[in-house]
């Protein structure tokens, strides 16, 4: 797990399961395809979780998700 980050309650563009809002949860972690398949299965069966979106970050989104990183905890500090 490189980072997780709590963006919190939001409205949704559609409702989904009649539901209009939903709590959004950022996760960037470093697994083989193995492990992201079974992260998938998980969150399908998953009552809780009403989507999911998983994607690979090329060598520039790396980059600026460091560099967010790095500035978001200059902020907390």
């Amino acid at each position: 797990m490189i980072s997780k980050e709590n963006w919190g309650l939001k409205k949704l563009a559609y409702a989904i399961q009649n539901k209009k809002s939903g709590f959004y949860h950022l996760l960037e972690f470093t697994v083989t395809g193995e492990a992201i398949n079974e992260l998938e299965i998980a969150f399908r069966r998953e009552e809780r979780v009403m989507r999911y979106l998983t994607v690979a970050l090329d060598k520039h989104a790396i980059a600026w998700a460091e560099r967010r990183r790095k500035r978001d905890n200059i902020k907390t500090l």
